[in-house]
């Protein structure tokens, strides 16, 4: 007789598959096992903590026996951060890992078969590529805790350390602790809302060495400002020091009010040659190299010739549509968050870019209504949705304009097949190739460019 799985009893299991969120996947006879931390290879000793009909979930006990595809993680932490998931993996793997997602959502997802998806492109050197990090800060006892949450919880992770940040933070955030240790500032609690200081926000211009040092507060001042000032200009690279005020009991990080201490209201970075300016509310991508990678695939597959009409829809500061301006007779950005667009605007007077638009709106309301109105019609479009993906409006404008070309940026692998799967079954477009590109390394996300044809 076939003994039951049971709930907290011990197994021996090989992993032979990863699942979509980087976890192992084994079996015990035909009942499937996720094991996050273990990887295709691993023969591990794992604890059943959940149990449903015919899969679970379990927790490494110890590693019996480990992969070959299997490295140490750089960072101390990575097992309890909820930053980085497969940071286990030799970074080869992990680049193999997402281009399996991208395939695997496309097929099981939108239908769609024999669809050319290339390798992922990685990152030569696939660590401290962030260029913006939000520490929450407790205490707890009498001790300050900075660092980031454990996964799926608001328990905090403490370190000052961490291998896909900038090194700077790790100076910064020592001074940020001993000042609000020193002064004896209060610290936010979420279930009261009491206390004063809720997050230490750090933004880093990759290539200009800029820093941004914002510190988000329950409150309209901070005591001994000008101390903690003095300090951080200390650090090489310092230019704007700000404090934000968020007094919502919420999870979101940042109010819409902020007060300058030191230097500029933004800092400077650049995407290839074009500058762009940062301020604490502005959207930016977080790892400009790969940004970089990314926007010039989407501008190779426009194949923009310089007679063309381009729009780009949910184009955020203007960082896609600049890249395209410089190659496009005229190129339209729409964006429904208006700071956004006024940052879009303020970019494209930095880089002396004249054949850009910017609109504030949604995109399926404004690009078929100039172009009924004012006869507006693209050649190509660019989408870069949020994590979601298309809103259905704009993909029947899409099916409806019917433009020459659709270059998609994608975030989310999932949405992506989705919408593919209504463009070429509904809207008449061919797939190119689908270009998966590592803006993340050491985490499951995988952003991608897709060149699409009308047919």
């Amino acid at each position: 007789m076939e003994q039951p799985i049971l709930k907290n009893k011990h197994y021996e299991i090989e992993i032979i598959d990863l699942g979509a969120q980087g976890e192992g996947v084994g079996k015990i006879g035909e009942f499937t096992v996720f094991v996050p931390e273990a990887i295709t290879g691993d023969v591990v000793e794992v604890r059943l903590i959940k149990v449903k009909k015919s899969y679970g979930y379990g927790k490494v006990m110890q590693i019996i026996s480990p992969s070959p595809f299997r490295q140490d993680s750089k960072c101390a932490v990575a097992a309890k951060c909820g930053g980085c998931q497969i940071q286990h993996m030799k970074y080869q793997v992990q680049l193999d890992f997402k281009t399996k997602k991208v395939k695997d959502c496309i097929e099981r997802i939108g239908g769609l078969k024999d669809i050319k998806v290339k390798d992922t492109l990685g990152m030569e050197v696939p660590y401290h590529y962030r260029n913006k990090a939000q520490y929450p800060i407790r205490k707890e006892e009498d001790s300050i805790q900075m660092g980031f949450f454990a996964q799926k919880s608001h328990r905090i992770v403490p370190s000052n350390k961490c291998s896909i940040q900038d090194p700077k933070n790790e100076q910064i955030m020592q001074i940020v602790t001993d000042f609000l240790n020193e002064n004896h500032i209060t610290i936010y609690n979420e279930e009261t809302h009491k206390g004063l200081v809720r997050h230490l926000m750090i933004k880093t211009g990759y290539h200009t060495n800029e820093i941004m040092v914002c510190l988000v507060i329950n409150g309209h001042k901070l005591s001994k400002a000008d101390l903690l000032v003095a300090e951080l200009r200390k650090v090489d690279g310092v230019s704007s020091i700000l404090l934000n005020h968020q007094l919502a009991k919420t999870n979101v990080i940042l109010g819409g009010e902020t007060t300058l201490l030191y230097g500029k209201e933004y800092i400077i970075d650049k995407i290839g040659d074009l500058s762009f300016k940062i301020s604490p509310l502005s959207f930016f991508q977080v790892n400009p190299l790969q940004t970089e990678v990314l926007y010039k695939k989407a501008l190779e597959y426009a194949e923009l010739t310089g007679e063309e009409i381009v729009w780009d829809a949910y184009c955020g500061i203007g960082t896609i549509s600049l890249f395209l301006a410089q190659k496009a007779k005229k190129v339209y950005g729409v964006e429904i968050v208006p700071q956004a667009i006024e940052n879009a605007k303020e970019n494209a007077k930095l880089n002396g870019l004249t054949n850009v638009e910017f609109f504030t709106g949604k995109a399926e309301e404004i690009i078929p209504t100039l172009y009924k109105e004012e006869g507006i019609k693209a050649d190509t479009i660019v989408v870069d949705p949020p994590r979601k993906g298309c809103d259905i409006y704009l993909l029947e404008t899409l099916k409806d304009m019917a433009p020459q070309k659709i270059v998609y940026v994608s975030c989310d692998p999932a949405t992506l097949a989705r919408d593919l799967a209504y463009l070429v079954k509904e809207a008449g477009y061919t797939i190119g190739e689908v270009q998966p590109v590592d803006m993340f390394p050491h985490t499951t996300h995988v952003e991608c460019c897709v060149s699409l044809k009308k047919n």
